[in-house]
């Protein structure tokens, strides 16, 4: 009988213990440029996530992490991926990068070329899923949010973005497609064909309904992740 009690006891005892223990947080690294280095400021894209993290009840499940750098172009996150990102043992990764290596071309000339930029991004991805883990790509949403194509860097823009989706389908990788879900906002929002103001405050960068619009889609992706 004492036995009995004493393994019922420990039964007891080690339920107790169970229903105390804590899920481990899923990290989740936002890796990017200067966009993403806003997000972790007030009404940034990362605090809003966090904002409908927190009103669905699910803080105990995720820990989010900004890893921006203004600008950062593809190279430069894989120079930094491993102090960045790698050490800090995340279970998701969000890419976003690709302005600036367009944006910077027309600009000053160091941007970064078609063929180096898929390497580059090819690279980055293996080592983050070396590490073990889960990778959702971005496309860089805009450079001027005109909708009759005349945005200046419309074209290489459109054809990095068409990288990044053919590389994220070949690869089986989740899909945060900011730059079709910019085009198809402002079909709706910009009639008058205004080159900033409907989601970017200067063209490039979000304003308030630009870091809730990337927050939402973002978020779809992530609570996705099994």
């Amino acid at each position: 009988m004492t036995n009995k009690l004493i393994l019922l006891g420990l039964f007891v005892t080690a339920m107790l213990i169970m229903s105390f223990r804590t899920e481990k947080k899923k990290k989740v690294i936002f890796f990017g440029d200067s966009i993403t280095a806003a997000g972790v400021n007030p009404g940034g894209y990362i605090r809003l996530i966090d904002t409908i993290i927190q009103k669905a009840g699910l803080s105990n499940q995720y820990d989010l992490v900004g890893a921006g750098v203004s600008g950062n172009k593809v190279y430069d996150l894989y120079l930094r991926m491993e102090e960045d990102v790698l050490q800090k043992n995340p279970d998701i990764v969000l890419i976003y990068i690709g302005v600036n290596d367009v944006w910077h071309k027309a600009g000053s000339g160091t941007g970064t070329d078609y063929d180096k930029f898929g390497k580059f991004y090819e690279a980055l991805v293996k080592k983050i899923q070396a590490k073990g883990a889960k990778v959702i790509l971005c496309t860089p949403a805009a450079i001027g949010e005109r909708t009759d194509h005349t945005n200046q860097q419309d074209g290489d823009l459109n054809m990095y973005c068409k990288w990044i989706r053919s590389f994220a389908a070949s690869k089986q990788l989740q899909l945060v497609d900011l730059r079709a879900g910019l085009l198809n906002y402002n079909l709706q929002h910009n009639p008058e064909n205004k080159e900033k103001g409907i989601l970017t405050s200067d063209r490039v960068h979000l304003n308030p309904a630009g870091q809730q619009f990337v927050a939402d889609a973002m978020w779809e992706e992530i609570k996705a992740v099994k």
